[in-house]
């Protein structure tokens, strides 16, 4: 299949996003597809405000529809609702081509802490631009639901996966972290105010508190937090080692879709503490056995007061943790999506022959 993927989010970001795109697409390729990737290096950018580090292509209309006139995809998946995911499905629409469409991230929400505006004032943003998505992928149940409430129903899972080579419980661990007193609490992801750090570094829990990433947040938290252990961005195997080093991983946001570090730091063999919200309570489930891939031992603590899930997370074997990160793979993940694009494209064929007839 010749598909294109259009997206506001790619490397060098580090990020859920960004990483769960890069993985789909090698899988794609390994199976043979071809895809036409409309990144941001290929335009001219400016920092986003509020995030430096993230780059948007400015005034993309024109390279977009260049890029994707040349490809001639069969279909086009637009991952992001920035500058070059609207420009890519006003192609579409211009050119009766198909698109899915993902919602990977809370933009209302980010966009309210960030301005001070409601979010109520951002959704329908949203709901316009997925409207005419031929399916918008989520990944998970309680997302799907959220969505729905909103007006946005036509979703399809699309589950993540990991590198089971790089993510395993054996093998190196950081020095760092092993000569801190333990227990070690670990959390990686990007240090912004949406991600609700406060909330870890203020937990009253013995040990030692760490925290790998970096962002815009990242220095105003060193200040009030300099008991805490930053370490700054890592990846590969130097993540996979923080990750193996820590007692817990502890994720405190309440506004990610899913959470990518959470099924990293299963597989690395760390039990993991989080509140009752979309992304860890379908990975974990209120039980923290799994929701959709099930174990028989918990392999996380789910619980309304952070301090009670750490808690209950250090008390958790590492073997029961490892064995629900290893039920996640980015085959089982691509599977779902060619679903849903196949059918999109299926479904696009059928209306052609129907106006045709």
């Amino acid at each position: 299949m010749r598909i294109a993927l259009a997206t506001d989010a790619w490397l060098p970001q580090v990020n859920g996003v960004v990483r769960s795109l890069s993985a789909t697409l090698e899988e794609l390729v390994r199976r043979g597809h071809s895809v036409e990737t409309v990144t941001p290096d290929r335009f001219l950018t400016v920092p986003m405000p509020g995030y430096s580090e993230i780059r948007l292509a400015m005034a993309p209309r024109f390279g977009v529809r260049r890029m994707l006139d040349r490809a001639a995809p069969q279909l086009v998946h637009i991952a992001t609702e920035g500058p070059i995911g609207w420009a890519a499905r006003g192609w579409c629409l211009s050119r009766s081509v198909p698109f899915t469409s993902a919602f990977h991230t809370r933009f209302p929400e980010y966009a309210a802490v960030r301005t001070g505006i409601s979010a109520e004032r951002f959704w329908p943003i949203m709901q316009r631009f997925h409207a005419q998505s031929s399916a918008v992928l989520v990944s998970t149940r309680s997302l799907a639901g959220e969505l729905a409430r909103r007006g946005i129903t036509h979703t399809l899972p699309w589950s993540r996966g990991i590198d089971h080579d790089l993510f395993k419980p054996h093998g190196p661990r950081h020095p760092a972290l092993t000569a801190l007193p333990g227990p070690v609490l670990l959390n990686v992801g990007r240090v912004a105010p949406e991600k609700n750090l406060e909330a870890f570094l203020e937990a009253r829990v013995p040990g030692s508190k760490v925290v790998v990433g970096d962002g815009p947040a990242l220095e105003s938290l060193k200040r009030r937090y300099p008991e805490v252990h930053f370490l700054g961005a890592m990846r590969g195997e130097e993540l996979a080692s923080a990750y193996r080093a820590a007692d817990c991983f502890v994720f405190p946001s309440r506004t990610d879709t899913f959470g990518l570090v959470v099924i990293e730091a299963l597989a690395c063999g760390v039990p993991v503490a989080a509140y009752p919200v979309t992304g860890p309570i379908d990975i974990l489930g209120e039980d923290g056995r799994g929701v959709d891939l099930k174990v028989v031992c918990p392999a996380g603590a789910i619980d309304a007061d952070l301090e009670a899930a750490i808690e209950g997370a250090l008390a958790i074997a590492r073997e029961d943790a490892a064995a629900l990160g290893d039920l996640y793979s980015w085959e089982r993940a691509t599977d779902q999506f060619l679903a849903a694009i196949t059918a999109a494209v299926k479904a696009a064929q059928e209306d052609v022959a129907s106006a045709a007839a």
